[in-house]
């Protein structure tokens, strides 16, 4: 299992359904969010006060850099254009807009409300 903090969970999660992701509205209300990915993989989202609850410390990570990246696959460049474009237009920060990596990708990235990367690609 991945998991997530988020400052504002409503956001975060409006932001993950966007991307497909099968969340019910009334998880916007809870102190834990888990879906089940295909294949078995779970991924989690916290509010902020859920992990202070419990870890009065911890601090959200600092300088503007991701530690790590989500990267969801799409059908085609097209499709990462598109979803690239949505997401944008939307309101959620653009990182790298769509480009045709060395290594045989349609590549892009975006970031969650949290400002976790997020990745979009397909094979080219």
């Amino acid at each position: 299992m991945f998991g997530i903090v988020a400052d504002d969970l409503p956001k975060t999660l409006a932001f993950y359904r966007r991307l497909g992701l099968d969340i019910p509205p009334e998880a916007d209300q809870a102190p834990h969010v888990e879906v089940t990915l295909p294949g078995g993989l779970r991924l989690a989202w916290d509010p902020a006060e859920t992990v202070r609850s419990f870890d009065s410390q911890w601090q959200p990570p600092a300088g503007g850099s991701h530690r790590f990246a989500l990267a969801f696959e799409y059908d085609g460049p097209a499709a990462v254009d598109a979803a690239y474009d949505d997401l944008v237009s939307a309101g959620y920060e653009g990182h790298l807009p769509p480009w045709n990596a060395p290594w045989g990708q349609r590549y892009a990235t975006v970031k969650d409300p949290d400002g976790n990367a997020v990745d979009l690609f397909s094979a080219l």
